[in-house]
């Protein structure tokens, strides 16, 4: 049988999607690249963001149709699996079957009941099935992985539905972790990315590694050449995880580190747990640790309260520590969240404008700061042809910018220096120097 898995949403849907991958193709399912093509359709989901929740949607109303013309079998896992357990069949009848996040270990027991017209629906709570991932090398060019080392989430911030659709917090033994990054290190994996809701928090109050001692562990690792981590809550961030960027010579010099909003009042109506002045320490000491580290975040405008002055103080903390990109967003109230009862809503109208202007200001610096790389050398892992040309490879340097550049197509998988010749606002072009 054939199968075709769509996506939305963060890194863990897409190694959650690689799981299954390997599960399925395990079983003899055979890929294919269009949903037209396939007999079983996995949709993968994401509701932590509205966006994320609508595609889903709309993408499930093409699917009905198919599944009325060709009787397809479809099915759903993922968050928004998780958050509509109690009535994904009334809203969408004509799914197969249904796992939340922590059962999709279960997906060829739930395809073979759907073949025997039975429903299939598991929510159990959360945990980490040890007989997947081991084998899941990212699926882009089998020289990266990703590897979950926890999941679900304490913090409940107010705007976020990730613990009541991930769990809490459960970390893996760290010794499973290792004998999957050896796994992967024999396969020739030579980058891996650490995932976790918040991956700081790691073992916290276990008698096992903490997540700096798992970090120093992982740098010992032959073939292993970088190490990276996704993502990091700023309360959480110890010093002696700062202390790890500079001395670890294989953890790459950059950090993902949400910030969500420059205003105090705006961080504890958020339940945020630190103050604009403990993020501005933070960075300023990862900073003084490791001089070219590449900082991104995360900021989320238009959340209830936020007015005039709370805005200004979130573009004033932008300008002043200049990240290396900003993924951001106009708030949008979800389910079960407690911001979804706060007073003082920014009219949509609003909260776009001011999306605009900040995506305005930060592209601006993030260009100046791409520029600031021309004429210099950075080592680059090779990943495959460039979207642009096929004369062109791609490439990331160890700060996670892309970096395009000519070159021969038996260079790819290798480590190799490119002189940035121009920065752009979304990637570099090099040239072998």
């Amino acid at each position: 049988m054939k199968y075709f898995i769509q996506t939305f949403g963060c890194q863990m849907n897409e190694h959650d999607s690689e799981k299954m991958d390997y599960l399925l193709q395990g079983q003899g399912y055979i890929p294919v690249k269009e949903v037209r093509e396939a007999d079983v359709i996995v949709v993968n989901t994401c509701c932590v963001r509205e966006k994320a929740e609508q595609k889903f949607y709309s993408f499930m109303g093409r699917l009905k149709a198919l599944k009325a013309r060709y009787g397809k079998i479809i099915g759903v896992t993922g968050c928004i699996a998780q958050l509509e357990k109690n009535n994904i069949k009334e809203r969408l009848p004509f799914v197969d079957f249904s796992l939340g996040p922590s059962n999709i270990h279960k997906i060829t027991d739930a395809i073979d009941k759907a073949l025997n017209n039975i429903d299939f629906m598991d929510f159990s709570e959360n945990g980490y099935h040890p007989g997947i991932g081991s084998h899941c090398i990212h699926k882009k060019n089998g020289l990266k992985a990703f590897i979950t080392i926890m999941k679900g989430c304490n913090n409940f911030c107010s705007y976020c539905i990730v613990p009541y659709v991930r769990g809490r917090e459960i970390s893996r033994h760290s010794k499973d972790i290792l004998n999957e990054i050896k796994m992967m290190s024999d396969n020739g994996v030579k980058e891996i990315i650490l995932l976790g809701q918040n991956v700081n928090s790691y073992n916290k109050g276990n008698n096992d590694l903490s997540f700096p001692e798992l970090l120093e562990t992982i740098n010992e690792f032959n073939g292993i050449e970088r190490i990276r981590f996704v993502t990091s809550h700023p309360k959480d961030l110890s010093p002696n995880l700062i202390e790890c960027f500079g001395r670890l010579e294989k953890l790459c010099e950059q950090i993902h580190l949400p910030f969500q909003a420059g205003s105090d009042k705006i961080l504890r109506l958020m339940n945020r747990g630190y103050t604009v002045k403990q993020y501005i320490d933070k960075i300023t000491h990862l900073r003084m640790r490791c001089s070219d580290i590449a900082i991104t975040s995360d900021c989320i405008v238009g959340f209830p309260g936020e007015d005039d002055d709370a805005f200004n103080e979130t573009m004033e903390l932008i300008t002043l520590l200049e990240f290396d990109g900003i993924f951001s967003f106009v708030y949008s109230p979800r389910k079960y969240a407690a911001a979804s009862n706060l007073p003082n809503d920014v009219t949509k109208e609003k909260a776009l404008e001011r999306l605009r202007h900040l995506q305005t200001v930060q592209k601006a610096i993030t260009i100046k700061k791409n520029r600031a790389m021309e004429g210099k050398t950075f080592q680059v892992l090779v990943e495959g042809a460039s979207k642009n040309s096929n004369e062109e490879l791609t490439g990331r340097t160890r700060t996670n910018k892309i970096v395009n550049f000519k070159g021969k197509h038996d260079m790819i998988g290798s480590m190799t220096d490119v002189k940035i010749i121009k920065g752009y606002a979304n990637s570099l072009k090099g040239e072998e120097p």
